[in-house]
């Protein structure tokens, strides 16, 4: 009997959400969800709707990951731990490696927020018998607002017509005035030798090398010289954008990928988090903060490093982290 494996995948860096989020422990291990950290969070979510968990790291990430499970009582999992990073398309290739071919995969990033409940398990069983039917199932959320951080999926009904990059605000305005687009949630459902086929037919050489590799890992481990052959490349352009299995499931749960200030000020303030009377946060510090002249602000407070901003501008935070890679590598 084929198994259900959750595959979880822990690479990014979070840099639109410095100083909270570092190169040494990215955003989806901080412990600001009720005591849980995003990771923490997509394992006991998706536990008991799968039969195994598969953790995709790597050597930065992993030891950070097994504390996480150790504090969950995880005990039974793999590990798979990247050397480098070559994006989504190689990670999920070595899990389907270590899958039987008719072994049903989800897909979830460990960065995501997602509310629990029957929207969430209806929608992963739909989407479980679409990979049982030999497709490949991607997860589409109606969009709230004209969001310009996140990809949209065009569809009809099931039907995929099209994937499309993060739009600027009057693309966006369209794209939810039309109604037949989803946001991109980036997860995704399959049986592991359908992807394996998709991938060996679109992209052969990040197949055979990302074969290569896996082949030669150590209990788990891959080595640097073998990964650096892998072509980096995300899964949506290697695959999900070309495929002809493609199918969504048009869902409803609550979902956020919790990449910039203003996702986490939304949830924090749905969590009862203060703010002033005009709207400005605080995260990070206990100390009286007061703002004057500001609205809808958030200042960040961190040991070494401190960010001041407009909620409207939470996306630009990724330009500060970009120029502290040059100018200061150890605030990253």
């Amino acid at each position: 009997m084929s198994e259900i494996i959750h595959v979880l995948l822990t690479g990014g860096v979070g840099s639109r959400l410095w100083p909270l989020s570092r190169k040494s422990r990215p955003k989806q291990y901080i412990d600001l969800f009720r005591g849980y950290s995003l990771f923490e969070l997509s394992v006991k979510r998706n536990s008991d709707l799968t039969t195994k968990l598969n953790v995709v790291g790597n050597v930065d990430n992993n030891e950070l990951s097994q504390k996480s499970l150790a504090k969950l009582g995880k005990i039974g999992y793999s590990n798979i731990i990247e050397a480098t990073p070559r994006n989504t398309a190689p990670a999920i290739a070595f899990a389907a490696f270590t899958a039987h071919p008719e072994d049903i995969l989800l897909v979830t990033p460990a960065d995501h927020i997602i509310k629990e409940g029957e929207e969430y398990t209806l929608a992963v069983e739909r989407a479980v018998q679409l990979a049982k039917d030999g497709f490949i199932a991607t997860f589409g959320i109606q969009p709230e607002k004209p969001e310009t951080g996140y990809g949209y999926i065009e569809h009809e009904d099931e039907d995929v017509i099209a994937f499309h990059e993060k739009p600027d605000l009057a693309t966006a305005i369209e794209f939810l005035e039309k109604g037949n687009f989803l946001w991109n949630s980036g997860m995704f459902c399959f049986k592991a030798g359908v992807f394996l086929e998709e991938l060996k037919k679109y992209e052969p050489e990040v197949f055979a090398r990302a074969m290569e590799a896996w082949f030669q890992n150590n209990d788990g481990k891959l080595d640097l010289n073998d990964s650096m052959k892998i072509p980096s490349i995300s899964v949506d352009y290697a695959v999900m954008e070309r495929s002809d299995k493609m199918k969504v499931v048009a869902s409803s749960f609550e979902w956020s990928d919790m990449g910039s200030f203003d996702a986490i000020y939304d949830y924090l303030s749905e969590q009862g988090h203060p703010k002033d009377e005009n709207g400005n946060m605080v995260i990070g510090s206990e100390k009286f903060t007061a703002f004057v002249g500001m609205q809808d602000s958030i200042f960040v407070c961190t040991s070494d490093a401190n960010l001041v901003l407009s909620k409207e501008h939470s996306q630009d935070v990724k330009k500060v982290y970009s120029q502290l890679e040059t100018l200061d590598p150890a605030l990253v």
